[in-house]
């Protein structure tokens, strides 16, 4: 979960939507901002590609898990922000599977967070 969220920091930090594909399976969940849920990395590399340039992003990671030798997850805090001031605090939850001797993200949400209920 680490690893993977080091390079998910820095292809979404650097703007490189085809980074960011690279880091999900072939046939993942994606639920971001957007009110659909995505699948695949051709709709995670267009969610991505259609994020200001300007945006970066602070993890904290709260929870790791594994299932098996195969399986692993977790929880984050991501706070995303742009150069205008623009923040938005968000609850980022992954599941994430093996592809060889790599992690990939096979299920990916976010929600944000409110003091509004």
């Amino acid at each position: 979960m680490h690893e993977v969220l080091k390079h998910w920091k820095a292809a979404f930090d650097g703007h490189q939507p085809d980074a960011m594909a690279d880091l999900f399976t072939p046939d993942a969940l994606f639920q971001g901002f957007g009110p659909e849920v995505l699948s695949g990395r051709d709709s995670v590399r267009g969610y991505y590609a259609a994020v200001p340039s300007d945006r970066s992003a602070d993890v904290t990671i709260l929870h790791t898990y594994t299932i098996g030798e195969q399986v692993a997850g977790g929880f984050a805090d991501v706070t995303f922000r742009d150069l205008a001031g623009w923040e938005a605090a968000v609850h980022m939850s992954l599941v994430l599977q093996r592809d060889g001797d790599a992690w990939r993200i096979r299920q990916y949400h976010v929600s944000r967070i409110s003091t509004e209920h």
